[in-house]
């Protein structure tokens, strides 16, 4: 697989770019968990800054290597939307991260974890179908898209306690909004790992 540019050993610079990139995801998800632990009044969103800092200079980093670029490992065209999908996990998780800093005083009794925690484990088997790029086994790429569809269904089931447990009437209006726009955010962050681990089996599968 890629054998052409292997040889002429171009466009390998790619595929670290590209892991550090879904690194900085993960990272981003990691730090909701660790928040959600700790549980703060005033919750710090240093850690969220700093990833999605990361991530928007890789991606540029990216755009700019493949207009220096004559020979890269992967089409152009999935390199570019695979950067534009891993960027937009921590875009979304950034953007939940914001939006519970500002509610958090009235919502300390509710618990995101759960979906955090899936969220976390979404971003972990994105770094690893990333790195399995280099190799492209397309049994080893199923079985982890396998996994992410999995953690996505679990998610979607939680999504369904959520809105049983927003309309019975023990919450105010406000209260409804909040939980059911933070958690949408969650479940979209999520949706985001689902749409990069697509993108990533789609190219394995395309050069298989």
């Amino acid at each position: 697989m890629f054998s052409l540019q292997t040889i002429f050993g171009k466009g390998d610079k790619f595929y670290g770019l590209l892991e550090a990139s879904a690194a900085a995801a993960h990272d981003s998800a990691a730090a909701l968990v660790r928040m959600f632990a700790a549980r703060p009044l005033t919750p710090s969103l240093d850690e969220f800054m700093l990833a999605r800092r990361r991530e928007k200079d890789l991606f540029a980093q990216i755009s700019q290597e493949l207009v220096n670029t004559f020979v890269t490992a992967l089409d152009r065209e999935d390199i570019e939307t695979l950067s534009a999908a891993l960027n937009k996990i921590t875009k979304s998780t950034t953007k939940f991260a914001e939006r519970y800093s500002l509610a958090a005083d009235r919502l300390g009794d509710i618990d995101f974890t759960s979906r955090a925690v899936l969220l976390e484990k979404a971003g972990e088997v994105i770094v690893q179908m990333v790195k399995e790029l280099r190799r492209g086994n397309l049994e080893t790429m199923r079985s982890l898209n396998e996994r992410l569809q999995s953690i996505e269904n679990q998610a979607d089931r939680l999504m369904i306690d959520l809105y049983r447990d927003l309309y019975d009437g023990r919450h105010e209006p406000i209260r409804i909004f909040l939980l059911k726009d933070l958690f949408e955010l969650l479940e979209k962050a999520i949706d985001r790992c689902r749409d990069a681990g697509n993108v990533v089996y789609q190219i394995v599968l395309k050069n298989s």
